[in-house]
């Protein structure tokens, strides 16, 4: 019996799963932004990942923890950025500091694309083996296994199918940005066409009784407010059932009669889940209804969207989402990151 219960506690022992090592977590945690960075500048995302994991010892580096600099990258002349200062080759040395670690990633890529590093981007983007030599021979690492370094923790982790993902996304964004040229030719076309005076004359705005009624770039027809409007009154001027004005511009109707001010916008339509952009930079104190007026976004889509609450009205960088529903950190998805590009941000 005793033998049998040793069995089975050596069974049991043996069928807990292992906890991932260091470098699998970063591997886990960053191989989407290596992946972006490859399709973006053309640095192999193998070679990216294994620097990565070596220079900041799996971003458990001080150098990283603290400054989020994940690559050792050091100051030189033309850094007008943040500073921290750490020992390394000679004491004292000025290394790069970043907010966030994305950017560190971004300027790893910009930082190989100095004409220093202008050999490697002749060779194939799957070829990490001379690429992690030629790293080493550029001068990138004083290290004299640097290279040999690199080569194994990308076998060792097999960080190279990550170079045909990025290769993928490449082929992907050069694809999305054709299809979207295309579309764009053909707005232009017909926007030129509609312009055309000889074709199509100005027309007048549209009237509702004396009221003009205009077209928001948002799409949604609205007039201003004048001198003793209220939303009640408006509502029988206009036709329009008593509730239509409060929920299209989001006003509470138990609050009593709503008088908006002199050329406040009064959406005679809903507004939308989404914007014609992807940002909008808030005002001074603006709230997000006076936002939400001025996009022509509802304003359930803008706190949902930027994950607001009563403890944070508003974003902490004054920018706020119109099109996708931010991350946790305040961030738009990898996804759509991927796509459309870093000016995204």
């Amino acid at each position: 019996m005793l033998a049998w219960m040793a069995l089975g506690v050596c069974f049991v022992a043996h069928a807990q799963p292992q906890a991932p090592s260091a470098p699998e977590q970063y591997i886990a945690k960053w191989s989407d932004e290596a992946v972006y960075q490859m399709a973006v500048h053309g640095i192999p995302a193998s070679i990216t990942l294994a620097q990565g994991i070596l220079e900041s010892g799996s971003g458990q580096s001080e150098l990283a923890a603290k400054s989020n600099n994940h690559f050792g990258i050091k100051c030189h002349s033309d850094w007008d950025g943040e500073r921290v200062y750490h020992d390394d080759d000679r004491r004292g040395e000025c290394f790069r500091s970043y907010d966030n670690a994305s950017e560190s990633f971004h300027d790893h890529s910009e930082f190989l694309k100095r004409s220093r590093y202008e050999e490697l981007f002749e060779l194939k983007p799957t070829d990490y083996v001379r690429w992690a030599k030629g790293l080493k021979k550029c001068g990138y690492a004083t290290n004299p296994k640097y290279a040999r370094r690199l080569i194994y923790l990308i076998e060792r982790y097999d960080l190279d199918q990550y170079d045909e993902r990025g290769l993928a996304l490449q082929a992907d964004r050069e694809a999305f940005a054709e299809a979207e040229a295309a579309q764009a030719t053909a707005r232009n076309e017909v926007l030129e066409t509609v312009q055309n005076k000889d074709l199509n004359p100005a027309k007048p705005a549209s009237t509702i009784g004396r009221r003009s009624v205009q077209t928001s770039e948002n799409y949604i027809r609205y007039i201003l407010a004048e001198p003793g409007d209220t939303y009640d009154d408006l509502a029988v001027e206009l036709d329009l059932m008593g509730w239509q004005l409060y929920r299209y511009n989001d006003i509470d109707r138990k609050n009593g009669t709503y008088t908006p001010r002199v050329g406040e916008v009064i959406y005679l339509q809903p507004k939308r889940n989404r914007g014609r952009t992807l940002w909008l930079e808030m005002r001074p104190e603006e709230t997000i209804w006076e936002a939400s007026q001025r996009s022509g976004v509802s304003v359930k889509s803008l706190v949902r969207k930027n994950r607001l609450t009563p403890e944070s009205p508003r974003p902490a960088n004054g920018k706020l989402s119109l099109q996708w529903r931010l991350t946790p950190e305040g961030k738009l998805p990898n996804w759509v990151r991927m796509f459309r590009g870093p000016n995204t941000e």
